[in-house]
């Protein structure tokens, strides 16, 4: 069996990735620093506490684990704290993400899939975005991530360090079984606040409804964990079948705005969701959606959960059986 390192293996994308690598057959090799992570989600293999900075941690993993390749899931990714501290960002987001790259150098694993971002992309020039767009990011967190893809490019060139990166529009919903989901601190999603707000638990507020769309909010796509994660393993695979790396959008294609998603909810659970509108937030483009038909062509992706109804049914199971998260 072969070992996976998946850094950020703790989070909500990367502890169901280790749960479907798992499943494929792979043993999933966890690193995470438990800042915004969950000991409680880790289940399908070993748990390493501590930074991929760390040296010494990173040594004794590859020392220790048969490890294939790596899977990066560990940036903070929090647009506006970006902006107030970006020196958090650089530092674990950059920084740090060299480190990890150089110690897969010394220890000659050559195979690297990254969670990047449609953040990479800035303001929107067309709809739907292509991997042809512009890529002219507007917040620090953004430019981290166009900073690691062509940090990664550069240590193709010079070490032979091959990656795929992975530019995720909104990733949303729960494991299907329910033993998975959603839990931020503080939570800032827009489908597990609305349905945080229809179990009581607090105030649902909508940034703008003056925006050039059909019904005045944002519109976005949105995309399920679990095809997050049949890419990561197609992506996985392409490169231990010496097919080249690249760059791949993973959205749905269909947008949704933010009253859609939130009376999308407010059906499934039955209640109406009180709202209350404020201004818009500084940043917020009117629409994002992605052409994932890369992905598609190249990898062989199929999304299974491609409507918006079935996503937020996945995370209204998850949420009503762990109101309080992790914490149950």
């Amino acid at each position: 069996m072969l070992d996976i390192l998946v850094v950020g293996g703790a989070g909500y994308i990367g502890s169901y990735m280790c749960k479907y690598l798992s499943k494929q057959g792979y043993q999933p090799v966890v690193l995470d620093n438990l800042v915004y992570g969950h000991r409680e989600a880790v289940k399908w293999g070993p748990l390493f506490e501590g930074s991929m900075s760390d040296t010494a941690l990173l040594d004794h993993i590859f020392s220790t684990h048969q490890i294939g390749a790596v899977m990066h899931f560990a940036a903070f990714c929090h647009v506006g704290e970006s902006v107030t501290a970006p020196a958090k960002y650089y530092q674990n987001n950059v920084a740090a993400t060299i480190t990890l790259l150089e110690q897969m150098q010394r220890n000659n694993v050559s195979d690297f899939i990254f969670s990047s971002s449609c953040a990479t992309y800035g303001e929107p020039v067309e709809i739907p975005i292509t991997e042809a767009h512009p890529q002219q990011p507007i917040n620090p967190y953004g430019k981290t991530k166009l900073m690691v893809e062509q940090i990664l490019e550069d240590f193709e060139t010079a070490y032979g360090i091959r990656s795929i990166c992975l530019r995720y529009f909104n990733a949303a919903g729960a494991d299907p079984e329910t033993e998975l989901g959603e839990d931020h601190d503080p939570e800032t999603h827009l489908i597990p606040l609305a349905i945080q707000t229809a179990l009581g638990q607090r105030e649902l507020c909508i940034f703008g409804d003056d925006y050039p769309t059909q019904d005045g909010t944002c519109i976005r796509d949105y995309i399920h964990i679990d095809d997050l994660a049949q890419a990561h393993l197609l992506a996985l695979e392409r490169l231990f079948s010496d097919m080249p790396g690249g760059r791949y959008n993973l959205g749905n294609g269909d947008g949704y705005s933010v009253k859609e998603v939130i009376e999308t909810v407010a059906r499934i659970a039955g209640k109406a969701i009180p709202v209350k509108i404020a201004e818009r937030r500084a940043g917020d483009p009117a629409v994002l959606i992605g052409s994932s038909q890369k992905a598609m062509k190249e990898l062989g992706w199929n999304p299974r959960f491609d409507d918006l109804r079935t996503i937020i049914e996945t995370a209204w199971k998850w949420h009503r059986t762990h109101p309080i998260g992790y914490g149950h």
